[in-house]
């Protein structure tokens, strides 16, 4: 049975991934054409650094329910063989999902993911930056009420379908699951650098500072092990 996506997002109290709480989840299924919103309160106040960048407040969420209340009809509206769809999805709104429902002892589901930015950094290196608002730029379509969740969850889905054009879901997600080698150093202080002349001692610090092992430079430590530059040691 063909992969059905669905587009989501997470609003939150801050940028880490371990600590902070999420305060709003939206999704929106195309296939369906039904979305899901929900202000959740997080049991703790929103700093101001937060409410300044998705302008959600305390008093907002005061009267919501918590995370856990609001888990089981996420689950519902993702029913099925789904594909969850995120720009950032990899390093912050899997994360955020994965922390909450460990927090709050629920089992998470065996959903399929998909990152959008990754896909726009592997498909559309033409562009300098691949935020979601650059790229809703690039491909003209109008300016949304961004850093709210559903607002940017309808954009990305706009941005996504223009940037795969007619690729199934299931095609995208096996090629974005395919490893790629780098050949050029992607980041850091030897970014725009081929890979064989970054010292070792700098491929040897990135490992053991854990750099390799995030889920965005899977490919990058897979090209320096296949050209022998990652020793075990």
């Amino acid at each position: 049975m063909p992969l059905r996506a669905i587009f989501y997002d997470t609003e939150t109290t801050g940028v880490s991934t371990k600590n902070d709480l999420i305060v709003e989840i939206a999704a929106y299924d195309p296939e369906r054409d039904v979305s899901f919103e929900q202000l959740i309160n997080p049991g703790i106040p929103i700093p101001p650094s937060a409410t300044g960048i998705h302008h959600i407040t305390d008093a907002m969420v005061s009267q919501k329910p918590s995370f856990k209340e609001v888990a089981q009809d996420f689950l519902d509206f993702c029913d099925g063989d789904v594909v969850l769809i995120a720009h950032n999805n990899d390093q912050f709104d899997q994360p955020l999902l994965e922390a909450e429902f460990s927090r709050h002892n629920l089992s998470f589901p065996n959903w399929k993911f998909l990152d959008s930015l990754k896909w726009a950094r592997r498909y559309r290196p033409d562009l300098p930056r691949h935020s979601l608002q650059v790229l809703r730029e690039n491909y003209g379509f109008p300016a949304n009420n961004a850093h709210r969740a559903l607002d940017d969850v309808i954009t990305l889905h706009r941005v996504f379908d223009a940037m795969v054009d007619d690729l199934s879901i299931d095609t995208i997600y096996e090629l974005l699951n395919v490893s790629q080698f780098i050949q050029i150093m992607p980041f850091g202080k030897y970014k725009g650098k081929p890979l064989q002349v970054v010292p070792p001692d700098y491929i040897q610090w990135l490992k053991s500072n854990g750099a390799l092992d995030k889920n965005d430079n899977k490919d990058l430590k897979s090209s320096f092990e296949k050209l022998g530059l990652l020793t075990t040691s």
